[in-house]
């Protein structure tokens, strides 16, 4: 009998939540912040050193530090800045949506120290002498912009000009901000057209006050940063900038449109592939995989979290990763029924066995990224971090909430004996009452011998790795400045650039490039790499020559040999965990030998994905390795899939032969072989839409996902299990060894 309440339940279920979202995802959409590399602006990492010889960096001079750079910031009126201390010795400054970044980067990294001098370059006063807060910008009486002080001591004041009166006719006291000691000097700057002291007024009376104005050649503008800097006052320690990214507004709004709309493109893909192949479920898997989206963009927002470009990668990629948990209980409930069970029953089993596989997988993936978050930077952090999240709530909507919307449909029994709603050709339903413990699922894929050519897939994985071997000791990697230090230029025009026209430019401002590659569709993009890390005023005439040529601010990445080598250690000791923590999890819930054999797989895949970025000289960065830990996470998925159907049949069946265990691998990777190319399937959606339409800074990120989901899948299939049949029949025919020697032994 039709229980039409349950089908009731089931639309207004699924009406609940679409009016939920509905209503109230424009508002949480808006309140998520935007990274720098969504909104423009940049990131810096300082070396914190001391001013002076034998002073010590301690936590106090840090944070003493990370105040005065707040107070700094709040001079440029950049909302919500990071500000983070890494290390003994480190600050990190995030600046997101900062509109002119070659002034925030002068006002960050100025230590602002003004000292009052003679001629001959003798301290008379310094910045300890004002009265805090006490700057101000205003004019002189002929009109020009100026900056007015007050000090602490009238007298002391009056000490000064009486000293620098008796000097003359060199009675004039010049007033410095930052004087870098045998280096700058009055006798050198006095004749230039633009000196580095910013005044050198002449005395010619003594003043008994505490109001002071410095008179000079500003602007308002100029006079008024100066009034700034001075409340704001001087650094406690020097600032030695050994990382950065800036991305220019025009950049990351191009990058957030072209990557939503590849998300678009790729989660409509997977929600079609869903509906066609598994019909009804796939009807339920469009609206939990809504839920899902709705569900990480609310935590996030709860979380105050920051959305970068690889964030929205991670989630994209997420949707991707989510409809496996629903395709595993899927294609579990799918066999159910062609071994001719009623359809509760079917699903009954079907979410029972499905469940464990889910988790397992899951887990794997989370190692992965928890791994990601320790050793990453911060958009790698980003990326981790949605990763991590999108695994969570993946786990909940796809298991739980499939159950739920699915179990109405289920138990409304409309559906019952119409296995068609659920994907399956009714001719594949065996009659259940010839259906055995040792019966087999039907599959498109009996005919498939996948252990016959075992050798034939070790030939081809051995000949690719000594083809990648070959590559990279010959081509070697094309390596980013992530790993390679210097510095890096995007830059982008409305016209077609010319690699000449670009040199010709950098001439212009005296750089010598590396290498220039054009990109884009029309060549409209150039990526610019130096040996050397520009320094801060190269950077800032770049910007400004640049933005004023083509009309937009490019992008500028500097990394110094010291953290370039941190990264790459970082990369590697990130990867070495990862695969340590899966053998460690892989070996507690299935065997040793099934986790060694997942790890060689991980490698194979990891390999692969570094040879082809060796053959394509695609540019290896951070990027790169959240890529390859990402396929480390994912490739163990469809192995464990693999290996859980093992472990079933194991149970169901005695072996005690090889032919045996030969026979249960295969069978093994014929059930599983549709489910593992569906899964890949629904992930290549979503990375073929980045990849041809997302945005140019995650197009390498998106060719080494999709070189490794390939790999990956090989890697299950061909790999892993196969490696696994050769170590357990050798264990097999040890022990039958024994059990014969035991068996010959002559009774005493």
């Amino acid at each position: 009998m039709v229980k039409r309440s349950r089908i009731i339940a089931f639309f207004l279920l699924v009406v609940l939540l679409g009016g939920m979202m509905g209503t109230t995802a424009e508002k949480i959409v808006k309140n998520i912040k935007l990274g720098l590399d969504l909104q423009g602006g940049f990131e810096i990492l300082y070396e914190v050193k001391p001013t002076k010889e034998g002073e010590k960096i301690t936590k106090d001079v840090l944070l003493s530090t990370v105040s005065a750079l707040n107070k700094r910031i709040n001079v440029l009126g950049v909302s919500e800045p990071r500000i983070d201390v890494e290390g003994n010795d480190r600050i990190r400054v995030q600046l997101a949506g900062v509109k002119d970044q070659n002034k925030a980067r002068e006002i960050l990294s100025t230590e602002a120290k003004l000292t009052f001098r003679d001629v001959h370059d003798n301290v008379l006063m310094d910045g300890s002498d004002l009265v805090e807060g006490g700057a101000k910008q205003t004019f002189d009486d002929k009109g020009k912009p100026s900056v007015a002080i007050q000090l602490k001591d009238a007298n002391k004041f009056k000490e000064v000009t009486q000293k620098v009166l008796s000097m003359a006719p060199n009675n004039v006291l010049v007033i410095w901000l930052d004087f870098e000691e045998g280096v700058d000097s009055y006798a050198k700057e006095v004749g230039k057209e633009h000196p580095k002291f910013i005044s050198a007024a002449q005395v010619n009376e003594v003043f008994n006050q505490t109001d002071v104005s410095i008179v000079g050649n500003f602007t308002v503008e100029e006079a008024k940063q100066l009034a700034d800097l001075l409340n704001a006052g001087a650094l406690p320690v020097e600032l030695k900038e050994i990382y950065s990214t800036s991305v220019g507004a025009q950049f990351g709004e191009q990058a957030l449109q072209k990557t939503i709309f590849a998300g678009i493109i790729g989660i409509a893909l997977v929600f079609l592939f869903m509906l066609i192949f598994y019909r009804l479920p796939g009807i339920v898997a469009v609206v939990t995989l809504s839920v899902y989206i709705y569900l990480i963009l609310l935590v996030f927002d709860w979380m105050n979290g920051v959305l970068t470009l690889p964030g929205i990668a991670a989630l994209i990629l997420g949707v991707g990763m989510a409809v496996d948990a629903n395709i595993i209980t899927y294609e579990r409930i799918k066999d159910e029924l062609k071994l001719g069970k009623s359809l509760m029953s079917a699903y009954r089993i079907g979410n029972r066995g499905s469940f464990g596989t889910i988790l397992d997988a899951n887990i794997t993936t989370i190692i992965a990224g928890v791994v990601l978050f320790a050793y990453g930077t911060s958009s790698v952090k980003g990326f981790a971090t949605m990763l991590i999240i999108s695994i969570l709530a993946s786990f909940i909507t796809a298991v739980y909430g499939t159950r739920l919307l699915l179990g109405l449909l289920v138990k409304s029994r409309l559906f019952d004996k119409k296995p068609h709603y659920f994907g399956v050709n009714p001719k594949d339903v065996l009659d259940i009452a010839k259906v055995t413990d040792d019966t087999d699922v039907p599959t498109k894929f009996a005919r498939l011998d996948f252990v016959k050519r075992s050798k034939l897939f070790f030939i081809i994985s051995g000949a690719m790795f000594a083809i990648g071997l070959v590559l990279l000791l010959t081509a070697k990697l094309n390596l980013g400045i992530d790993f390679s230090s210097g510095t890096r230029v995007d830059l982008m025009s409305e016209k077609s650039l010319t690699t000449e026209e670009v040199k010709q430019e950098l001439k212009q401002l005296q750089l010598e490039p590396k290498d220039i590659v054009l990109s884009g569709n029309n060549n409209e993009m150039a990526i610019v790499r130096f040996l050397g890390v520009l320094d801060q005023k190269e950077i800032s005439k770049l910007k400004s020559h640049f933005k004023e040529k083509y009309g937009v601010e490019p992008n500028v990445s500097t990394v110094s040999p010291t953290v370039g080598k941190e990264l790459a250690r970082n990369a590697f000791i990130s990867v070495l965990i990862a695969s340590i923590g899966i053998i460690i999890y892989v070996t507690v819930r299935f065997e040793m030998y099934m986790a060694i054999a997942a790890i060689v797989a991980l490698l194979h895949d990891a390999f692969f994905i570094i040879a082809f970025f060796s053959l394509t000289r695609l540019e290896v960065d951070l990027t790169f390795i959240a890529a390859v830990l990402t396929i480390v996470g994912y490739s163990i998925n469809d192995t464990i899939v693999t290996f859980d159907r093992i472990r079933y049949l194991m149970k169901k069946r005695k072996v005690k032969t090889v032919d045996d265990l030969k026979d249960v691998v295969n069978k093994a990777l014929q059930q599983t072989f549709g489910r593992s190319v569906n899964t890949v399937l629904t992930v290549v959606f979503t990375v073929v839409a980045l990849l041809l339409f997302g945005s140019e800074a995650i197009r390498n990120f998106s060719f080494a996902l999709l070189a490794g989901l390939i790999s990956g899948t090989y890697s299950s299939l061909f790999i892993a299990a196969q490696l696994w049949l050769i170590w357990k029949a050798k264990q097999l025919k040890k022990g039958k060894q024994k059990r014969d020697q035991l068996e010959a032994e002559p009774e005493v």
